[in-house]
């Protein structure tokens, strides 16, 4: 049985509902819910009726595809109305309401997902999905073809739960068709392949996901600008933090600016990676002052996310973590106040004093460096 939040109260106005999905298949693996979705025979402007009359709000979020949004205590629950496809396009599907709960699991991709329970625990599994999911094997529902020329996107998703759930070798079947199909991924959205392989990244172990995505042809075709799966390898094997631009910054190669444009990074997102991508010249015999030097440039999380990239050096990013971040103490209006007029002059009186203070391990005071400015002047 499923317990969540406020599911019981959304149970007793709907309670033909069935959980569905992912929600499904995490509880039986044990693992913990982040979100709860329902399907049930009801349309849409059923569901609503009865959610109303229970005096719980309810949003029409997706009612072309029969899904509508309740909230009860805090939580958000998707409740879709079972579903048949009528047309299917390779990415967006033209759908029918139905009644028959098989009909509806049959269109959904794979096995471990294709199952539902209703409020007293009964599991319903038209697919062997418990089997697979126990067995760690993702499969397709049904023909794996088929399937996938219904939505492309479920490429991406296959080698998403693989990451997740697989537990050594891939299914066959599945396997031939992404290689048949792979050209499909060239059709889907940026945004929607960059999400996926964020997914992909944040498994405990993607590698093996990875590798069957270069041997049928997908990682190719997704990341044409390169990849480097040995050195996110190498960055896995260092157990460095399960962090996605860690691990993109590791996989990524090629010129950040052309791959940020092509998948539609975030300006932030970009700058990231970027960032993590630089070289450090910290080394793990690097002084105090050195540290300090590297501090007064870059954030401690920059460079510790770089040293994970350059090796495994435990002290060195202790000892950044453990280093406050310096803070130049001399600003614009301390030489103004020593009589230097607004103007370029400034900025290049500043640099210089910084490239000292820098020099000197970022522990000169504000005293100091005012002096040091006065000297600069009369220079």
């Amino acid at each position: 049985m499923i317990e969540f939040p406020g599911l019981n109260i959304l149970w007793a106005a709907l309670p033909e509902a069935r959980v569905v999905g992912g929600a499904v298949r995490d509880s039986l693996a044990g693992k913990p819910l982040a979100d709860v979705d329902l399907a049930s025979p009801l349309n849409p402007d059923e569901a609503m009726a009865r959610l109303t009359a229970a005096r719980i709000k309810s949003i029409p979020t997706g009612l072309a595809h029969g899904t509508v949004t309740a909230l009860v205590e805090g939580q958000h629950f998707e409740i879709t109305t079972l579903r048949r496809d009528v047309e299917t396009d390779g990415r967006h599907a033209v759908v029918a309401f139905t009644d028959n709960w098989q009909e509806d699991a049959s269109r959904r991709d794979f096995t471990i997902n294709a199952m539902s329970m209703d409020r007293a625990g009964t599991l319903y599994d038209y697919f062997g999905g418990e089997a697979d999911l126990h067995a760690g094997v993702v499969r397709f529902v049904g023909d794996a073809k088929t399937r996938i020329a219904e939505d492309y996107l479920r490429i991406l998703r296959f080698f998403r739960f693989f990451a997740r759930y697989t537990i050594g070798a891939p299914d066959a079947a599945a396997v031939a068709a992404i290689e048949d199909l792979r050209d499909g991924v060239l059709l889907l959205s940026t945004e929607r392949v960059w999400s996926e392989i964020k997914r992909i990244l944040v498994a405990q172990s993607p590698i093996a996901a990875l590798h069957l995505m270069q041997t049928t042809g997908v990682l190719e075709r997704v990341l044409p600008q390169g990849y480097d799966v040995p050195r996110l390898t190498t960055l896995i094997t260092r157990r460095a933090p399960v962090d996605v631009y860690l691990r993109a910054a590791a996989l990524l190669t090629g010129d950040i600016k052309s791959i940020a444009a092509r998948l539609k990074l975030s300006n932030d997102e970009a700058e990231i990676l970027q960032s993590w991508q630089t070289p450090t010249a910290l080394q793990p015999t690097a002084s105090d002052a050195d540290l300090r030097r590297a501090l007064a440039d870059s954030d401690a999380p920059t460079l510790i996310a770089r040293s994970w990239m350059n090796g495994n050096w435990p002290d060195l990013r202790a000892r950044l973590a453990a280093t406050p971040r310096p803070v130049f103490p001399l600003q614009g209006r301390d030489l103004t106040e020593l009589g230097i007029p607004q103007g370029p002059r400034i900025g290049k009186i500043l640099a210089a004093v910084r490239r000292w203070w820098l020099d000197g391990g970022c522990v000169a005071s504000h005293e100091d460096c005012r002096a040091q400015a006065l000297l600069t002047i009369v220079k």
